[in-house]
């Protein structure tokens, strides 16, 4: 599996925003449909965006469309997550994914490969 590693993440005040980057490494990035996961405490593991291999398809969670974008570059082994309009409610650890298949979906245990995680906290 590709190994995944975070970064990005911080504090910022609501309404700011952020972008995490997710670099790869290990096998071929090109390889694998991307997502972005994020886990509150006490609450499970949710989806917020994906994306295919080479980015032709897109999916977004109700909570975070309009305002999340997710990109990739393959010639950089990185999956960004841009975060626009930022809620306190946004607060949570956030993840990236791998699945080695084309199309990419909405359930973790569909993705062998994850980061350790990057914390972000939305201040009200």
């Amino acid at each position: 599996q590709v190994q995944l590693l975070e970064s990005g993440g911080g504090l910022v005040q609501a309404g700011g925003s952020l972008r995490l980057s997710c670099v790869a490494s290990g096998r071929t990035f090109s390889g694998y449909s991307m997502a972005w996961f994020r886990q509150a405490p006490g609450k499970e593991r949710e989806f917020l965006a994906a994306m295919s291999r080479m980015g032709g398809i897109t999916d977004y969670s109700d909570s975070v469309k309009g305002r999340f974008t997710i990109s990739r570059d393959n010639a950089k082994n990185t999956v960004y997550l841009q975060m626009n309009s930022l809620k306190p409610e946004d607060t949570a650890v956030y993840y990236c994914a791998g699945r080695d298949r084309i199309i990419p979906t909405r359930i973790p245990a569909d993705f062998g490969s994850w980061g350790q995680g990057t914390q972000v906290t939305v201040s009200s």
